[in-house]
């Protein structure tokens, strides 16, 4: 049995996430601490007992879901189980970062100050107000991909994540991405779905941000990972520290290929996902993709307790 840890991406938190982790196991406590003291701040108050409206903030997730992910991690190397008993790791956007974390690649200091300045710098690529994101559900990649194009009409429209054989996002400027949905509704689209996000992602209108984080990963040790990563552009495994840098600036505007990188794990054997984190959005994605490999979540000690008592 080949397995593989993957990690999620923006849209996963909720207030409250990862703090029984933190409860049952000192070393998931000393994550948070860790995040803590990175950031100068106290993130673990805010995803504990904050406002979700604040925890959403694409700077305050962003570093939260990998602090939430990497406790889950640290309380199943309690219990015994490594990253080794993996054969990849994979991460949704932000999730890739935390994914590297957890193979070792990065510390997890640098992964949370990574991550602020990741958010900080996708929010102010573009204004509040001028870009957006849609869930065209129901084309496959290359229907979403006709009907960005015909949408653009001079301005961005591209698709930007590449979810599940049902669902394709594409993200642009407002108006482009407006066009877009309704040119998919007339092309058979069962839904398109505006998406409540604060800025772009994944599409050319975040070259600024890919600038910001070219410079900012620069500056940053890279490790080889511990097992090797799936890439969210190349839909592929890498290890190379070199080629990880230059895939996380390319990834700021870059699809998220994550059907394909899906049916590369499979093709190479992988039979059983464990979602590392907050959620379980992961899960229902890759269930589309291949019914065959099996998903289990990990993201309170009694889901780590469970999969322990699985294995024997």
């Amino acid at each position: 049995m080949s397995r593989a840890f993957v990690f999620p991406g923006q849209g996963a938190q909720t207030i409250g996430m990862g703090q029984a982790l933190a409860a049952a196991y000192p070393a998931a406590k000393a994550v948070f601490d860790e995040v803590d003291e990175a950031l100068g701040e106290s993130l673990s108050s805010l995803i504990w007992e904050g406002d979700i409206d604040t925890l959403t903030l694409t700077q305050n997730a962003q570093p939260a879901l990998m602090a939430t992910s990497l406790a889950a991690m640290r309380a199943l190397e309690a219990e015994g189980i490594t990253i080794a008993s993996a054969a990849f790791v994979a991460g949704h956007s932000l999730g890739e970062y935390s994914a590297l974390a957890a193979a070792g690649a990065i510390s997890v200091a640098d992964t949370a100050r990574l991550l602020r300045t990741r958010g900080q710098a996708m929010q102010s690529a573009v204004p509040v107000g001028e870009g957006a994101m849609a869930a065209i559900l129901g084309l496959d990649l290359e229907a979403v991909r006709a009907v960005a194009e015909d949408a653009a009409q001079g301005e961005v429209c591209q698709a930007a994540n590449d979810n599940d054989p049902t669902q394709v996002v594409v993200s642009g400027t407002k108006a482009a991405v407006e066009r877009a949905a309704a040119i998919a509704k007339e092309r058979g689209a069962k839904r398109a779905i505006m998406l409540p996000v604060s800025a772009p992602f994944h599409c050319a209108l975040m070259q600024p941000a890919a600038d910001v984080m070219a410079e900012a990963l620069a500056g940053v040790e890279i490790k080889a990972p511990a097992v090797p990563l799936i890439a969210n552009v190349r839909a592929e495994a890498v290890s190379d520290p070199d080629l990880i840098r230059a895939l996380l600036v390319e990834q700021v505007t870059g699809s998220v290929r994550w059907r394909e990188s899906v049916l590369y794990m499979a093709a190479q054997g992988v039979t059983e996902a464990w979602e590392i984190g907050a959620g379980k959005a992961l899960s229902g994605m890759i269930r589309k993709i291949d019914r065959e490999i099996a998903c289990k979540a990990v993201g309170t000690p009694e889901d780590v307790k469970a999969l322990v008592d699985s294995l024997g």
